[in-house]
């Protein structure tokens, strides 16, 4: 009967696969306790009763709060609220930004002082922005004045404080804010391209405005992507804007999803796990956009 030999351990082969994890383990550990246990926890709440007093453990109610959810017509309203914030927020973000990095990248004296300007919103704080406009959205604000002096208007827009007016209103600060930064991204895209491809088309024909269609913006079409993502990500979460500016008002006309989670959770009733349901269901809705994005957008 002969004996088997043990295979020696390596120790080096073993090392070298546990090194990265050990690397990654200081912020798994943080990503779990920041971001992973309270996605969990937040779950298991929308499941259960956790309202006013909310020292006491939270009550197993099973799908009760997601059949309030469905009947909530506040819900549907600021979930229409966010789905019209997306769609006229995200494309002037994606084409604009675009149109100004084509204009600040041309070679010319004193361009940077245009990219500084144009990047300013992005550092100032929403808080201080949110003020700013809601001092010109005012019935008395420089906006109505503007329009009453040029003979536009007679009688000024109330900007903020009517159901027609507030959403959009806000949109536009959205927008002012975001142009600077999604300016950026794509200057830096358009600043990778070669200039022999413009030289080429040219030479073809495409000149002008035309090189920018046959050139820019297939090469640029990364760039387009990540913005749209990043663009539609932050439209959904959009909230110091309405806090600041409307606080969800006037008849829920401006009012998110954020918004009404936030309300729900940290307002006057507290209930957290209402809170947490609209929470979830705010991620599904983002989860079925997304996975929507990847199927139909092209394969290369």
């Amino acid at each position: 009967m002969t004996m088997q030999k043990s295979v020696p351990i390596n120790w080096t082969l073993i090392q070298q696969r546990l090194t990265p994890y050990l690397f990654l383990l200081p912020a798994l550990l943080v990503l779990g306790l920041t971001v992973f246990y309270p996605a969990l926890q937040a779950f298991y709440l929308s499941f259960t009763r956790y309202e006013y007093d909310i020292t006491q453990a939270p009550e197993w109610i099973g799908l009760a709060n997601f059949e309030r959810l469905w009947q909530d017509k506040v819900f549907w309203q600021t979930l229409g609220n966010t789905i019209l914030y997306l769609a006229i927020a995200v494309p002037i973000l994606v084409a604009i930004p675009l149109i100004l990095a084509i204009l600040v990248n041309q070679k010319l004296r004193g361009m940077h002082w245009f990219r500084a300007a144009y990047y300013t919103p992005v550092i100032i704080s929403m808080v201080v922005a949110g003020i700013a406009w809601r001092w010109l959205y005012a019935q008395n604000g420089l906006l109505n004045q503007l329009l009453k002096q040029t003979g536009i208007l007679t009688s000024g827009i109330p900007w903020l404080t009517s159901p027609r007016f507030a959403l959009f209103s806000v949109i536009a600060v959205t927008v002012w804010k975001g142009l600077g930064y999604y300016m950026v991204i794509y200057l830096a895209g358009l600043q990778s391209i070669p200039a022999e491809l413009y030289e080429a088309a040219a030479i073809d024909g495409s000149d002008g405005v035309r090189k920018h269609w046959d050139v820019t913006v297939p090469l640029m079409r990364p760039y387009l992507m990540l913005v749209a993502v990043i663009s539609a990500i932050s439209a959904t979460k959009v909230f110091e804007e309405i806090y600041i500016m409307t606080k969800g008002g006037p008849r829920n006309s401006s009012k998110t999803i954020v918004y009404y989670l936030y309300e729900q959770a940290f307002g006057s009733s507290l209930d957290i796990s209402y809170a947490c349901t609209i929470g979830l269901a705010m991620f599904l809705i983002i989860l079925v956009l997304s996975i929507l994005n990847l199927k139909l957008s092209p394969k290369n």
